[in-house]
């Protein structure tokens, strides 16, 4: 792992470092750019790149990890803020949708594009991001069905894969067309398909 940084003006460089390489990862993908890139952005030599962190593998779980913690900070934001079930995973499409509004795409998503080139270490901490995502939205859609608010027809762990799974895959597709509009759509789908009542079955009922 890289050296923790030893004096603020170490940190500074080491966070924007990670800025760069970010905003890079999110747009080319992490195969998509090399340290050229972020030295000539930021002005610095290679070296100083590689003294934060000496090889991209360690930027490049330095970024995952990063990147989970704030995610997990919005996720933690959602539930002080939001009581009911329906609103928070409004509030969580919210988040894809103001990455995407910034022209960006999630970063684990864009990483997953590239698991099978990823050293082991990243690969894993990929999985456990999507991992913790998918936890998270089943405890919320738990939460939703006993309060008879959300109607699930499956699991709540399949339904949160649906839902992740849906919403990565939207950003993806929205994406070539800039038209935040077409994930916006999915995004509804996703959340109707969830407060509307379950159909009965056909056959059912006195008129069978």
């Amino acid at each position: 792992m890289a050296p923790a940084p030893r004096s603020g003006e170490a940190a500074d460089t080491a966070t924007r470092i990670l800025d760069v390489a970010e905003r890079l990862a999110q747009t080319r993908g992490f195969n998509g750019f090399s340290y050229a890139d972020i030295s000539s952005e930021l002005e610095i030599s290679k070296a100083s790149l590689h003294y934060h962190f000496p090889s991209k593998a360690d930027l490049g779980q330095a970024l995952i990890e990063r990147y989970a913690t704030h995610f997990a900070e919005a996720l933690a934001t959602i539930e002080e803020r939001e009581r009911d079930p329906i609103a928070k995973l409004d509030a969580y499409a919210g988040i894809y949708a103001d990455v995407l509004q910034d022209q960006r795409m999630c970063l684990c998503g864009m990483l997953a594009a590239d698991y099978d080139t990823l050293p082991k270490p990243m690969g894993d901490a990929v999985i456990r991001f999507f991992d913790e995502n998918e936890a998270w939205l089943a405890r919320v859609l738990e939460q939703g069905a006993n309060a008879d608010t959300l109607h699930l027809s499956r699991s709540p762990r399949e339904e949160a894969q649906a839902i992740l799974s849906g919403l990565e895959g939207a950003m993806l597709v929205a994406r070539p067309y800039g038209d935040l509009s077409r994930f916006q759509a999915v995004a509804n789908a996703l959340l109707a398909s969830l407060t509307s009542p379950s159909p009965p079955e056909r056959g059912s009922g006195s008129g069978a």
